[in-house]
């Protein structure tokens, strides 16, 4: 056995006992929930490097783990896995599992580190620099932001005080 989901309302527990499981409402899932609000292949379960990973397989009404809606994740010991409504809590021992060192990255922890902070904090179209472009009236479109700059002597500009207007 490799593990155990442990039903948060009372009940017996799953055992996991394969490294690679689906569950879902069909009897051809490895773990099968017969709950109506439980997808056909709701999601899978699978151990790497020591550690338990749930993905989402386009279930109607998610997975969540730790009430975060998740479509693959690192389990940690103790996290609360919720198929539709239905929460579990994951027990199992990494060490045992062969784990050794720090735990893998997840899905989410891969992708956030490849983006800028600007991006991850939707910022980036305001502040990338543009080149302005000038409509018949002199004024910069609003709609294309740039940097301030000290040089320019355009109307979005601070005027010189020494210059005419």
């Amino acid at each position: 056995m490799y593990g155990e989901l442990a039903p948060l309302g009372g009940g017996d527990s799953i055992p996991l006992m394969k490294q690679d499981l689906s569950i879902g409402r069909r009897e051809s899932c490895d773990i099968v929930l017969r709950f109506s609000n439980v997808s056909g292949q709701h999601c899978q379960l699978y151990v790497q490097s020591g550690y338990w990973f749930v993905q989402d397989r386009g279930s109607r009404n998610g997975v969540k783990v730790n009430d975060q809606r998740v479509t693959e994740k690192r389990l940690d010991p103790g996290d609360v896995l919720s198929v539709a409504k239905h929460k579990y809590r994951v027990v199992y021992s990494p060490q045992e599992l062969g784990a050794t060192g720090p735990p893998p990255a997840d899905e989410y922890e891969s992708q956030i580190f490849q983006k800028s902070l600007l991006e991850r904090a939707g910022l980036q179209k305001l502040f990338r620099s543009r080149p302005s472009s000038k409509s018949g009236s002199g004024k910069s479109d609003p709609d294309q932001r740039s940097r301030y700059d000290i040089t320019s002597q355009t109307d979005d500009n601070f005027r010189d005080p020494n210059r005419p207007l």
